[in-house]
């Protein structure tokens, strides 16, 4: 049975080949995802085309950035056995780089064959399920990985931020270049504005570029007074429904810990990779959420408690979908 949010990405808790770019420095967008996913349904080669701009109706760097945010996402993937050239190079003579919908970007932006839980990104809940594909791609959204599971600190700025992640990146026993100061405080730039309001947003409201990124509705990262740095929002989450936690709650079980029957209340709250990092969980909310899991899965899922130690139980596999599908209705 395949977990339609679990990725290769998340399949091991060591990162094998990171990145830092790609984005173009552009938060993606309300209306970017489902141009993406719905140009690559038309025209699996539509982002090596020479007429991707017109296509999708943007410039040149947001093409590539409309491409990054939907890879990262997860919403499409590369075809497999493609041998790949961007034919918008001169020259090109061998095959396009071809793109697929994966089974989430089919569930949720529709296809030919039915319609989506949620095209235009109404619902907060499909907004959680995006940043949990971005969060947890450590390799192709390694700042956004890092700063939702490595990263210690509540509080950071800026500056902080780029300096801790350079030191983390170095530790990495990993063959990468080392990366430059000004790629990281682009990656690092990027990342805040993902989640932060742009302070111009309320001023210009023609240029697609200034709109603000959808991410910022999930209230995860706050601005602190006076241009002192940024805090991230731990703590109840009221647009994050139960359905969305339990999903991505078996995904991470399915990456992490595939043969264990049980997971410990730690495991869920603190391991990297965890609903309770990725959603910046308080234990109170965890709880709340840990125990509706008997009634919402018909006992697939069990929490208790016994001699001290809190876990959840896996009575019974679930596919994820299900859980999705009861949601979106």
């Amino acid at each position: 049975m395949e977990n339609l949010l679990l990725a290769e990405h998340t399949t091991s808790p060591y990162l094998t080949n990171p990145s830092f770019s790609g984005h173009q420095t552009f938060p993606f967008r309300y209306t970017w995802l489902k141009k993406g996913v719905d140009a690559v349904a038309e025209d699996p080669t539509v982002f090596s085309s020479e007429d991707a701009s017109v296509t999708l109706g943007v410039g040149k760097n947001m093409v590539d950035s409309i491409r990054y945010w939907c890879r990262v996402s997860r919403l499409i993937k590369i075809e497999k056995n493609q041998l790949y050239i961007d034919i918008r190079e001169k020259g090109s003579t061998r095959q396009p780089q071809q793109f697929v919908l994966t089974e989430l970007g089919k569930a949720i932006f529709g296809d030919q064959n039915h319609k989506g839980f949620d095209p235009y990104l109404e619902d907060p809940a499909t907004l959680w399920l995006i940043h949990w594909q971005i969060a947890s791609n450590m390799n192709q959204a390694t700042s956004w990985y890092w700063a939702f599971s490595i990263l210690k600190r509540n509080q950071f700025t800026l500056s902080t931020f780029k300096e801790e992640l350079s030191e983390w990146t170095r530790q990495q026993k990993v063959s990468m270049r080392p990366v430059s100061p000004n790629t990281l405080h682009r990656d690092a730039n990027c990342f805040i504005r993902t989640y932060c309001q742009s302070r111009h947003s309320s001023n210009v409201a023609v240029a697609e570029e200034t709109f603000d990124c959808p991410l910022v509705e999930l209230n995860l990262i706050a601005e602190l007074p006076d241009n002192n740095g940024y805090e991230f929002q731990r703590g109840e989450k009221e647009t994050l429904p139960i359905e969305v936690f339990t999903a991505t709650l078996i995904a991470f079980w399915d990456a992490r810990f595939p043969e264990r029957e049980t997971l410990s209340f730690s495991e869920l709250m603190y391991v990297p990779l965890s609903p309770g990092r990725l959603f910046r969980l308080d234990e109170d909310t965890m709880v709340i959420y840990l125990e509706t899991l008997e009634q919402l899965t018909n006992s697939a899922l069990e929490y208790g408690e016994s001699e001290g130690l809190k876990q959840v139980y896996r009575r019974k596999d679930l596919d994820p979908m299900e859980l999705l599908e009861g949601y979106y209705g």
